[in-house]
């Protein structure tokens, strides 16, 4: 059985609204990113206890935290960084989440991605040893701009991390806005590391995100592909229809519920069954 979840704050700032609507839509998880326009990394002990008991009052599950670790420059300096993911950590163990979102540094506009290898994957590594000493598992997600922003990159992450605590979110909007057509390109070689889905679409013209199904991630291939491998795994909605932004992005709930429709209505199409 798959499981739907969303970035609930491309609903609203406010969490309570987050978890009205995700609920009236039936889903029971979701993902964490920001409440009241703080990033989830930032919220208070206060604000994060609020969090908690909001998610317990509507009976819903944390799927992943949406955290921003790894989304900085491989040239910042990372032991406050590494600091954040510890604390990424504590949150995730507050929240009863499996899952921590990270990326894999930005590389500064025109340098060889090659060139700052060693000390992406030393980074990486030592991400990585906060989760396996916490029992989570990190998900790399495919952003833009950073090292593992195409698929050759995203596996060589996995493989020279060499960790069960390391895998891939994959993100079909975020290839295609790097020239890359997401099942085309890459599944084959990346399907073995993948653990999470996020949801998110776009067109190879210009970038600009739609709903899944009307852009060219090629995303009725993947899950066609993802139904026959046996996958059996989270769907986070990350809609971004009203804009995105380097921390994240939004919908608003009326574009959130369009989102949803457009996936589940390929699920549907796809005979394809999910909670």
């Amino acid at each position: 059985m798959w499981t739907l979840s969303g970035f609930s704050d491309e609903i609203s700032p406010d969490f309570t609204e987050q978890c009205e609507v995700v609920t009236g839509l039936g889903m029971t998880h979701v993902e964490v990113r920001s409440a009241w326009d703080v990033n989830i990394l930032d919220l208070s002990p206060d604000q994060l206890g609020t969090v908690k008991k909001t998610l317990t009052a509507y009976g819903l599950k944390v799927s992943s935290i949406g955290s921003p670790i790894g989304k900085i420059a491989v040239t910042d300096d990372f032991a406050p960084h590494l600091d954040r993911m510890k604390h990424a950590a504590e949150v995730a163990r507050l929240l009863d989440a499996p899952y921590i979102r990270i990326f894999s540094f930005f590389i500064p506009a025109g340098d060889d991605p090659a060139a700052h290898r060693a000390e992406v994957i030393e980074r990486m590594r030592a991400l990585t040893r906060v989760a396996e000493e916490a029992d989570l598992i990190l998900l790399h997600e495919n952003e833009k701009e950073i090292y593992g922003d195409v698929p050759s990159r995203c596996l060589d992450l996995i493989r020279s991390v060499g960790s069960p605590y390391l895998r891939l979110a994959w993100d079909p909007a975020n290839f295609v806005q790097v020239g890359v057509r997401p099942y085309t390109d890459g599944y084959a070689q990346l399907r073995p590391h993948v653990e999470y889905m996020q949801i998110k679409d776009a067109r190879l013209a210009d970038g600009s995100v739609v709903p899944a199904g009307q852009g060219d991630g090629e995303v009725a291939e993947t899950i066609r592909a993802l139904r026959h491998d046996g996958f059996d795994g989270f769907f986070s909605l990350e809609p971004h229809l009203a804009g995105g932004h380097a921390t994240g992005g939004f919908s608003g709930p009326e574009l959130f519920r369009t989102a949803h429709s457009a996936f589940t209505g390929l699920l549907k199409t796809e005979e394809i069954e999910y909670a």
